[in-house]
């Protein structure tokens, strides 16, 4: 079975968004994401209202939700850093293994090609070996590896995560992908 044409696409709107925190089996992250995109200061937050176009839902022909992909456009045009960025990829088990999260993230490129993007972005635990082979396979790279991205809880260390990018047709040269020799801390993320 792949994601097949009865797969519906949509964007999000305000009220699907709110239905996603309350949904199962990938309730959780819907819930702890919806907060961070409806509300939030100037440069975090309000996701939804700042770019609707990368917030789209995948739903099986009886209304079920399948998964999810969220993002943003942010950079700097003039240093050629404006890009896409995948803030939230999610596929519900038992839709995993379609193509779902592929055709998500190809959504998500075309958008961010229309933006004039150089490049797509996205940040993944290293120990996330299932996810770090699956973006490899959509052409996706590891630019860098930012040291304890992610908080822990339940006194574990903290974990790195790969700053993986593939670059748009903007990108003539690839610049973007250039793997950084050293890793980075968050705090020297821009």
């Amino acid at each position: 079975m792949t994601c097949s044409a009865s797969t519906t696409l949509t964007w999000i709107h305000l009220q699907k968004l709110v239905a996603l925190a309350f949904l199962s089996p990938i309730a959780a992250r819907a819930n702890s994401m919806t907060s961070m995109f409806l509300a939030g200061g100037p440069t975090e937050g309000k996701y939804l209202a700042h770019w609707p176009e990368y917030f789209i839902v995948a739903e099986a022909p009886g209304g079920e939700l399948m998964g999810y992909i969220m993002g943003k456009a942010e950079g700097s045009v003039a240093r050629e850093e404006w890009h896409g960025h995948v803030t939230a990829l999610s596929v519900a088990p038992e839709f995993r293994r379609l193509g779902l999260a592929a055709k998500l993230m190809e959504l998500l490129e075309e958008i961010s090609e229309r933006k004039g993007g150089f490049f797509v972005d996205l940040f993944v635990r290293v120990s996330n070996q299932v996810a770090v082979n699956m973006y490899k396979q959509l052409g996706y790279s590891v630019y860098r590896t930012v040291i304890e991205y992610y908080s822990a809880s339940n006194g574990e260390p903290d974990e790195d995560a790969y700053d993986m990018r593939k670059a748009l047709s903007r990108d003539t040269e690839k610049k973007s992908i250039i793997p950084l020799p050293h890793p980075v801390r968050p705090e020297d993320i821009e």
